[in-house]
């Protein structure tokens, strides 16, 4: 029962990340602000440099996080799934942490970020000890 509530988890996050990582790549700016850290232009934007390309690179770095949960699962590898899921906590611990070094708000940076943190690491623990 544990390994299905954890992997039904595991399973969320991977949806979850992969429509985070869309909205990086179709509305970059509005998933900035999501993420804690709005984008401000420092100057003149063209369509060229406009939004900001670390955008793009974390939609498709997170539409690739959850597809490898997506493999892991379909896999049928709780234990390689719960390792899988305690290394990537370093994601969204990594991400509060930016968050605050950037000015973002604490409410995103604990609210978003470490709440996902603290769910990924509750689901990998109990997929890594059944």
């Amino acid at each position: 029962m544990l390994i299905t509530i954890a992997s039904i988890v595991a399973g969320a996050v991977g949806v979850g990340i992969i429509l985070i990582g869309a909205r990086f790549l179709l509305a970059p700016r509005v998933a900035a602000a999501g993420y804690g850290v709005p984008v401000e232009p420092a100057g003149p934007q063209t369509q060229a440099s406009a939004p900001y390309p670390w955008l793009y690179v974390k939609g498709v770095r997170d539409i690739a996080s959850g597809i490898f949960l997506w493999i892991l699962l379909v896999g049928h590898a709780p234990h390689l799934l719960g390792a899988f899921m305690a290394a990537a906590t370093l994601i969204p611990v990594g991400d509060a942490v930016i968050v605050l070094r950037s000015g973002g708000t604490r409410a995103a940076a604990f609210g978003i970020h470490g709440a996902t943190a603290a769910i990924m690491l509750a689901a990998s623990a109990a997929l890594l000890t059944a």
